[in-house]
């Protein structure tokens, strides 16, 4: 079984540990990896949006732990500079190939959604993960058989077409159809689990709708 703590998930934030030393995703404050920073050996980046990537708290990471790997694609390169992780800390990955680190290996996906963004295949000791969130479809990306599968399911389909019904009468701006747009739905991943999962799988729904006006 694979071991992981979700320290957040959502549009305030998110950060997954596995197996108490691999990150995925890293936008919270520092303090709230207070529990996990200082057995982290790996992590693993998405995209530039701030709720999965904070400066301050990857800078902090990278001071505190100058061992620390952080990979990401070339997307992220120069925004992890800019954040204050040295270039030698950091390891620019091409989407679709395999990366050893010694305690897993990697592979990241790109995805589609309104910024560059990937999703992660992480083989482990333990098992199989596959992690990915904000994402408008997993059109030709297959997991198979792995052990976990941690994904967004963001919305129900009739749920939010009658929020959309709803604000067209009243004339309000429509934040549901960027959803629908950049966003996966409960029933898009469930066809898509079903496609991949064996027996022994288990998944996660990540990333849940919250009816907010928000950017990400």
């Amino acid at each position: 079984m694979i071991g992981y703590n979700i320290i957040a998930t959502g549009s305030k934030g998110n950060a997954v540990v596995i197996e108490h030393e691999i990150l995925i995703d890293c936008g919270v404050p520092f303090k709230a990896l207070a529990a996990e920073w200082k057995t982290l050996k790996l992590v693993l980046l998405t995209h530039i949006h701030c709720d999965h990537f904070q400066p301050s708290t990857l800078r902090l990471l990278a001071s505190n732990r100058p061992t620390l790997r952080f990979a990401c694609c070339d997307w992220l390169c120069k925004p992890l500079v800019d954040a204050g992780v040295p270039i030698s800390q950091i390891d620019v990955l091409t989407p679709g190939t395999m990366y050893g680190y010694g305690i897993c290996n990697v592979i990241p996906n790109m995805v589609k959604h309104n910024v560059p963004n990937c999703g992660w295949k992480v083989w482990l000791p333990a098992g199989k993960l596959f992690y990915c969130t904000d994402m408008n479809n997993l059109n030709g990306i297959a997991a198979p058989n792995y052990d976990l599968y941690m994904v967004e399911a963001n919305y129900e389909d009739e749920e939010i077409q009658a929020k959309i019904a709803e604000k067209k009468l009243t004339g309000e701006y429509i934040y549901e159809k960027r959803v629908l747009r950049d966003h996966m739905s409960v029933a898009k991943i469930n066809d898509w689990l079903y496609a991949n999962m064996g027996s022994n799988s288990a998944y996660i729904y990540m990333h849940c709708h919250q009816d907010k006006e928000d950017t990400t």
